[in-house]
C-alpha cells in the first residue's frame, strides 16, 4: 500500500518527545524514519515510564515505524556518515538547543550544499532567533511562559498545568505540519527549505477567543475553572449520581437543554435573557440547572440530551477510555506485537485516510537495532571502522 510519505526518508536526531512525536506522526503515514541514537543507552525515554517485559511502552509509542541507527554524532566518523544520509534523504528532523546543529558542523550552508532538496525542521522550546532562543525549555516552563496556566483552574486559586505534555505534543504536531507542506512545495520548486516550530509558539497559537477578546479589549481573561469564559450555562452539572459534561453553546442548544430538564421559562427571565445577563448570574442558573438534574441518574441525562441533540457527557478517566466503546470502534487502541516483549497496547491514530491510511509497519526498534541494515544502505558495510570510533 501507498501511504501519503511512502518513499520519503526522514532522519530523526531528535529524543525525548516533542521530536519523536514529529516523527512518528511522519512515520506513521508511511516515512521510512531514522532514529539516530548516541551515547550508551540511546533516547532517554527507553528507561522512561512503565516497563513491561523490560519494554519502556512510553517509548514503543512514540517511536513505533521507526529503524534506530546508533552512531556518536561528536566524533569525525558519525559526522561523516550523518553527511552521508542526508545527500539523499528528504527530511531532518532535529530538537537541539538553537545552534548546537551548527556547531557540529552542520549548519544551513553546509546541509545547502549537501541536498539543497532537504527540508530541515528544528523544534525548540521558544524559536531558533530572540532574547529567549538559547533558554532551557521544558513542557511545564513553557505552560507557565505562554499563559497557558494562567486559564487554567477555578476562581481564586492559583493556575494549574495541564497533566499531559501538552507543550511538546503541541510542537511535534506542528513541525510535521510544517514538513509535510514543504515537501509539497518542493515539488513545486525542486528545493528544501527550514521548518521552525516552537513549543511556546505552538501553545500561544492554540487560545482561540481568549487572545482574540483581549487583544480586542486589553482585559485579562479569568480562571473560571470548569465553567466556560465567555458562555453560561456551560460546565459540570450535578445528577443524582455523579456529574455530566454540558456544552450548549448557542440559543438554540440551550432552549433544547432548559426544555428538556424542565426549564424552558428561564428563556423568559430577565435575568437570562441575554448570553451576558446569564453570565453575570451564572452561580444562580448553574443552581438551579443542579436541581433539576438532580431528578434523574447520570446515565439517563446522557442519553437524553444527547438523543435531544444536546452535546453531553461524563467525566471519563483513562481506563473508561481506553474502553470505551467508540474509542474501541474508531481502533484508537491499538495491540501491536513486539519481537521479544510480547503484546504492546498503545493510541491509535486520530487521523483517519480512506485510501491511503495510517499503520503500524513496525514497532519500536531496539537501540541500534538497525545500524547494519542502514550502514549496507549506504555502502559502507565494509568499510571495517565502528561507527563509535573517534577520528
Amino acid at each position: 500500500m501507498q501511504q501519503p510519505l511512502s518513499g520519503v526518508r526522514v532522519i530523526d536526531l531528535t529524543r525525548i518527545l516533542s521530536g519523536p512525536f514529529c516523527t512518528m506522526l511522519l512515520g506513521d503515514m508511511g516515512a521510512d524514519v531514522i532514529k539516530i541514537e548516541s551515547g550508551r543507552d540511546g533516547d532517554p525515554i527507553r528507561k522512561a515510564g512503565a516497563r513491561v517485559n523490560e519494554l519502556s511502552w512510553y517509548f514503543a509509542s512514540f517511536n513505533r515505524n521507526k529503524r534506530s541507527m546508533a552512531l556518536e554524532l561528536r566524533s569525525a566518523r558519525g559526522k561523516e556518515i550523518l553527511a552521508r544520509m542526508l545527500q539523499t534523504a528528504d527530511v531532518l528532523v532535529e530538537n537541539y538547543r538553537p545552534g548546537v546543529l551548527a556547531e557540529m558542523g552542520f549548519d544551513d550552508e553546509r546541509l545547502g550544499q549537501l541536498n539543497p532538496r532537504l527540508v530541515v525542521a528544528s523544534i525548540t522550546g521558544y524559536g531558533t532567533s530572540g532574547p529567549y532562543a538559547d533558554r532551557p525549555a521544558f513542557d511545564f516552563v513553557i505552560q507557565a511562559m505562554s499563559g497557558f496556566m494562567s486559564t487554567n483552574g477555578p476562581e481564586g486559586t492559583p493556575p494549574i498545568r495541564s497533566a499531559p505534555p501538552i507543550t511538546d505534543l503541541v510542537a511535534g504536531l506542528y513541525a510535521a505540519y510544517g514538513v509535510v507542506n514543504a515537501l509539497r512545495t518542493r515539488d513545486r520548486t525542486g528545493q528544501g527549505q527550514r521548518v521552525d516550530s516552537s513549543m511556546m509558539g505552538g501553545m500561544v497559537s492554540m487560545f482561540a477567543y481568549l487572545t482574540s477578546d483581549y487583544l480586542a479589549t486589553g482585559a485579562l481573561p479569568q480562571r473560571t475553572g470548569n465553567d466556560h469564559p465567555i458562555t453560561a450555562p456551560y460546565g459540570l452539572f450535578s445528577t443524582s449520581d455523579g456529574e455530566i459534561a454540558v456544552a450548549p453553546s448557542t440559543d438554540e442548544i440551550l432552549l433544547r437543554f432548559l426544555t428538556l430538564i424542565g426549564l424552558a421559562h428561564l428563556m423568559d427571565d430577565p435575568r437570562f435573557k441575554t448570553n451576558a445577563l446569564r453570565m453575570f448570574h451564572r452561580k444562580e442558573l448553574n443552581a438551579m440547572i443542579d436541581e433539576q438534574l438532580s431528578s434523574d441518574t447520570q446515565a439517563n441525562w446522557i442519553r437524553r440530551l444527547n438523543d435531544g441533540g444536546v452535546p453531553c457527557g461524563k467525566v471519563q478517566d483513562i481506563g473508561e477510555v481506553m474502553r470505551d466503546p467508540q474509542m474501541l470502534h474508531q481502533e484508537m487502541v491499538l495491540d501491536i506485537e513486539h519481537p521479544g516483549h510480547g503484546q504492546v497496547k498503545m493510541v491509535g491514530f486520530p487521523v483517519k485516510l480512506s485510501g491511503s491510511p495510517c499503520a503500524v509497519r513496525h514497532p519500536a526498534p531496539e537501540y541500534g537495532q538497525h545500524t547494519a541494515e542502514i550502514m549496507r544502505e549506504l555502502g559502507l558495510a565494509e568499510d571495517g571502522k565502528p561507527l563509535s570510533s573517534a577520528a
